[in-house]
């Protein structure tokens, strides 16, 4: 099985990129590439902006990545209660060539430094997904992020979370 797994941010400290990384590492016998949104960079989607470059590689890049392979595993970072806007300009232009989840079984995650732990945008994520031909098998938010997950050790320490999130990952 091949995972593709992101962070939908674009910090270089990304706890959601900690968080589906140790996820994504849960997975016994699968080939994981994480990737990194920063090497998506692409400039404010707009339909003049569109007009002018047409559709960029790196959107294409993005997209070949999700079509090669088993299963997308996303974390989501909420960003005033939404998506990043680095993750969401990438979205944009993804879907201006296709419909981005390409019909990929999906594990959406989310964490925050709160007690939410990013549930709001891991919603709108699990909610919006069909209508991107994506099949989300489940989701998980861990909250309080530097209480649940040692950095150190690149992983979950506490035992109910991390029994949730095994149990999720089962559903591949």
């Amino acid at each position: 099985m091949k995972i593709i797994a992101f962070a939908a941010s674009s910090s270089r400290r990304s706890i959601n990129k900690q968080l589906v990384n140790y996820a994504a590492s849960q997975v016994d016998g699968a080939e994981v590439e994480l990737l990194d949104l920063n090497d998506y960079e692409l400039p404010l989607f707009s339909e003049d902006r569109e007009q002018e470059l047409g559709q960029p590689q790196l959107a294409h890049d993005f997209l070949a990545k999700i079509a090669n392979c088993d299963v997308l595993m996303i974390s989501f970072a909420e960003h005033n209660g939404s998506y990043s806007a680095a993750y969401k300009n990438l979205f944009d232009w993804c879907s201006r060539i296709k419909k981005p989840y390409q019909n990929k079984p999906m594990i959406m995650l989310s964490t925050s430094p709160g007690a939410r732990g990013g549930a709001t945008v891991l919603h709108q994520a699990v909610t919006s997904a069909a209508h991107f031909d994506g099949e989300v098998k489940g989701s998980f938010s861990l909250p309080s992020f530097n209480d649940n997950f040692d950095v150190e050790r690149a992983c979950i320490i506490t035992d109910k979370f991390d029994i949730e999130i095994k149990s999720l990952l089962q559903k591949l």
